[in-house]
């Protein structure tokens, strides 16, 4: 059986290279976030991408200054005892350590550093040779969709559930940043009902709203989350796409808002709490006499009328099922209580408890409420 439950409500702070290949910055990104995710009492992991730099780099194409991709891989690697200080301080910080493996050597580097779960890039969702080389750790999975095929995701699908490895699903639009307008978040509603065995999630590179969109997400089913995240120190700009410490609060109270407004879930019918059935009870009709009725005499819809307010101890609408005899005689404009009448109500205590416990409390004169 796989379990999902490593997803459930998981939050991923995309730290990338946001630590300028500087350890100590790094420290600071992930000390500052374990704040706020402790602070909002949520589940979280702090991601770091890992790379091969010199075998993910062609040799020829190394001192290349003018492709931004290459250079930035190459000014931000850490070393694998840097990455290690990170991990650690990931989990002093009481959160996940995750990671994103852009090659076969990451992914060694992966195990070697205890990583419990692994993140598939969205560039990287056809890379069997990547992909085989994850699957073999047996580590749960969570895979972004950006740019993706329908036979891309089918086959990823199929390749894990086949190994029995957990693996969780994130809509994504690969567009950094992302306006609200291209968001395209009815796409989780499209993935869940194409995959409903696994977890979908929401991975988010939008720049205006921290709020709205997780109320949208959370609503329609994602249970796992991502965001890259960065702080504003040291003079350095911010990429549109990062959140900061405010911003990720922001994000964490609208998760708590939008599993308050949800409630229970979707699968099942919801209880209702005992201030609604009051309520509800409240606005119910009760049974009154049309006329005065005789002991024995067998009730038809001609014998009464309904009118709120419904008494402690009086039938309602609900419990009027016609043909009921009378235990008692009953005045005109009385109302006709549990008592007075033979009724499968009446003979289930459970049942009668529940009625004399509705209603004002006014009770017919001489009759007594039964024990609990």
């Amino acid at each position: 059986m796989i379990d999902r439950d490593i997803f459930e409500d998981l939050f991923v702070l995309e730290m990338a290279t946001n630590h300028l290949g500087r350890v100590a910055r790094g420290l600071k990104i992930i000390s500052t976030f374990a704040q706020v995710v402790r602070f909002n009492n949520v589940r979280a992991a702090i991601k770091l991408q890992l790379r091969d730099v010199d075998r993910f780099i062609h040799r020829d194409f190394a001192d290349c200054s003018d492709v931004r991709y290459i250079k930035k891989t190459r000014d931000t690697r850490l070393s694998d005892e840097e990455y290690a200080t990170l991990v650690k301080a990931i989990r002093q910080g009481s959160c996940i350590p995750m990671a994103t493996p852009f090659d076969e050597k990451s992914v060694d580097l992966c195990c070697e550093l205890g990583i419990p779960i692994i993140k598939i890039a969205s560039s990287d969702l056809n890379d069997w040779f990547l992909i085989e080389k994850i699957a073999k750790t047996k580590k749960p999975v969570i895979v972004s969709t950006g740019g993706s095929s329908i036979k891309d995701i089918d086959d990823l699908v199929t390749f894990f559930q086949n190994r029995n490895i957990p693996l969780a699903i994130n809509h994504c639009v690969s567009i950094y940043p992302s306006e609200d307008s291209e968001l395209e978040m009815n796409q989780i509603d499209f993935l869940r009902n194409r995959y409903p065995s696994l977890t979908i999630g929401f991975s988010s590179h939008e720049c205006t709203d921290w709020y709205s969109s997780m109320l949208i997400a959370y609503a329609k089913g994602a249970r796992t989350f991502e965001r890259h995240i960065d702080i504003n120190e040291d003079g350095v700009t911010l990429s549109r796409y990062c959140s900061t410490p405010e911003q990720t609060d922001t994000w964490f109270k609208a998760f708590h808002k939008a599993k308050e407004m949800c409630g229970a879930p979707g699968t099942q019918k919801r209880m209702p709490p005992q201030k609604e059935i009051q309520y509800l009870d409240s606005l119910v009709r009760g049974v009154y006499a049309q006329r005065d009725l005789p002991e024995g005499h067998i009730l038809t819809d001609d014998d009464v009328y309904l009118a709120i307010p419904l008494l402690q101890g009086q039938i309602s609408c609900r419990e009027l099922m016609r043909g009921e005899i009378l235990l008692a005689s009953v005045t005109k404009d009385a109302p006709l209580m549990i008592d007075d009448i033979e009724s499968p109500y009446s003979t289930v205590p459970s049942l009668r408890n529940l009625i004399y416990r509705r209603g004002l409390p006014v009770q017919k004169k001489g009759a007594a409420a039964p024990q609990s």
